[in-house]
């Protein structure tokens, strides 16, 4: 369990601005906005930005303000945030960021639950500053964080995570019921019955419909990440506005800002996030994860009657409305406990609002402080 310290190389940072300075620019339709994909005036305004102004220093010296470590566990290093609580009885707590996203995307999670809380936040392999899994084979990230939790000395645990980190905490939910205390899930990815039953409500298969007409109107990315995600991976590794462009889009559609990505995020953190893939070039390898988990030769198969049995929470954040679970769905696969419409916030809670989302893992949890 080695300290880690961020301390990107000058000749790196030197490099990116050289790119930014020399950008070869597409066209756009008149008109087109963003209908098309990421804005082509936002998107100069943006690489300006970065090109003029914006402080990777500052950022760098933010982010290693946080504890953060480093340990290899089954061949892949893994870099992570351990935070350890104020109350001498704290409870611990596993978080788990998702795509687009990266550990700093739950930071802001920490001042808000640190007084009750031991907070340990993994980057997922091949994301930031964890490597990938390089072998054939399947991706166990729950065993991977099963094992972190055991090596910083804890037995019984908590966690929490939003999309394929929402996938992971119902991993650990079902493979390690016996450590995990509960699971709470936000920007929920959930785990279906396969096959679906029978007996599907008429909100229940207007959920499924709905999520299959979002995946062909918004799921172009998944395709290309899970069919040929090395191809997409020479541009996005090699370009830093193709990357952006391909990350930023993202955060617009899939937020709580009703088209105006600049209500929710501002430039610096938008660009944390894309430095932070940048810097560590695991642009590739984060979406090589889609390729992976449709070539997993044994996923995890929730057979109709069955469910994950550990306490859940579930909070429904507005901003992805086509994908809003109606409940009793939901309780087909896990034993819920809590359930939360929350007024506002997407795909990104624990960045768009931390503190709706931190007191919903309190309230789960049941710890005030």
């Amino acid at each position: 369990m080695q300290p880690f310290v961020i301390d990107v190389p000058d000749a790196v940072l030197v490099d990116l601005r050289s790119r930014l300075g020399n950008v070869r620019w597409p066209d756009q339709a008149d008109g087109a906005g963003w209908t098309t994909g990421t804005e082509l005036g936002y998107l100069r305004d943006l690489v300006a930005y970065w090109h003029d102004d914006f402080d990777w220093r500052r950022v760098e010296a933010r982010l290693n303000a946080y504890p953060q470590f480093a340990t290899e566990i089954d061949g892949v290093r893994v870099h992570y945030v351990h935070v350890r609580g104020q109350a001498a009885d704290a409870f611990p707590l596993v978080l788990s960021h998702g795509w687009p996203s990266t550990f700093a995307e739950l930071l802001p999670l920490v001042p808000r639950l640190d007084d009750a809380y031991d907070l340990v936040i993994p980057s997922l392999p091949g994301f930031g500053f964890s490597t990938p899994y390089t072998r054939p084979g399947p991706r166990r990230i729950h065993d991977l964080w099963a094992e972190l939790m055991r090596r910083l000395g804890y037995d019984t645990f908590g966690a929490c995570g939003s999309d394929i980190g929402a996938r992971v905490t119902s991993r650990l939910g079902w493979y390690h019921p016996d450590r995990v205390a509960g699971i709470h899930l936000s920007s929920v990815d959930l785990e279906w019955p396969d096959p679906l039953p029978d007996d599907l409500a008429e909100d229940e298969r207007e959920y499924v419909a709905r999520s299959a007409e979002w995946q062909r109107r918004e799921g172009g990315y998944a395709a290309i990440q899970s069919t040929r995600p090395q191809t997409l991976g020479y541009g996005l590794a090699d370009s830093p506005v193709g990357l952006a462009a391909w990350i930023v889009e993202k955060f617009r559609a899939w937020s709580d800002c009703a088209g105006d990505i600049t209500a929710r995020f501002d430039q610096d953190e938008l660009l944390t996030t894309v430095m932070l893939y940048w810097v560590t070039n695991t642009i590739n390898s984060a979406n090589r994860h889609y390729y992976d988990r449709r070539q997993d030769p044994a996923p995890l198969r929730l057979p109709p009657g069955t469910r994950i049995e550990v306490p859940t929470g579930i909070a429904m954040f507005p901003g992805e409305a086509e994908l809003r679970v109606p409940r009793h769905f939901a309780e087909r696969c896990y034993r819920v406990t809590r359930w939360t419409d929350l007024p506002r916030g997407g795909h990104f809670p624990a960045l768009e609002e931390p503190e709706l989302l931190a007191a919903d893992i309190r309230a789960f949890f049941g710890r005030t402080g």
